[in-house]
């Protein structure tokens, strides 16, 4: 299996798992714009609340500051097939919306699955040219 089969979950032709990207080391995950939130303690809970379903992983940056702390919800190749898109949120800055977003990569994610509860209302519109530098 090679590096980049490992790193999208497996085998060449296996499915790719919905993908959740957070942003964190520019103003997205700092205590300077929001220090009232433990964004450490934040992402773990995501990593914990998604587990199997999905993979949770940090960027740098996502060049969408205006909208800290931003996740963006890739869905899986399941997802993808069914017409799903990354969706990108915003203000991601409560545990209710880490529960939420786990709820939804848990139900299937972009494509398969509307997002619950208040997740429609954080979902921003980002440049073509930021939606194209998401990595991976």
């Amino acid at each position: 299996m090679s590096r980049r089969d490992r790193e999208r979950g497996g085998a060449k032709g296996a499915a790719a798992p919905v993908t959740v990207t957070v942003c964190r080391g520019c103003c997205c995950g700092t205590r300077e714009k929001h220090p009232d939130v433990d964004h450490a303690g934040q992402y773990e809970r995501l990593r914990e609340a998604v587990g199997a379903a999905g993979k949770v992983r940090a960027v740098k940056c996502l060049d969408a500051c205006a909208h800290s702390n931003v996740v963006v919800v890739g869905p899986s190749s399941e997802g993808r097939a069914a017409g799903g898109r990354p969706v990108w949120l915003g203000w991601v800055l409560a545990d209710d919306m880490v529960e939420e977003i786990a709820e939804w990569v848990h139900a299937g994610g972009p494509g398969l699955a509307e997002p619950p509860g208040l997740l429609d209302l954080q979902q921003v519109t980002v440049s073509r040219r930021v939606r194209d530098g998401l990595p991976g």
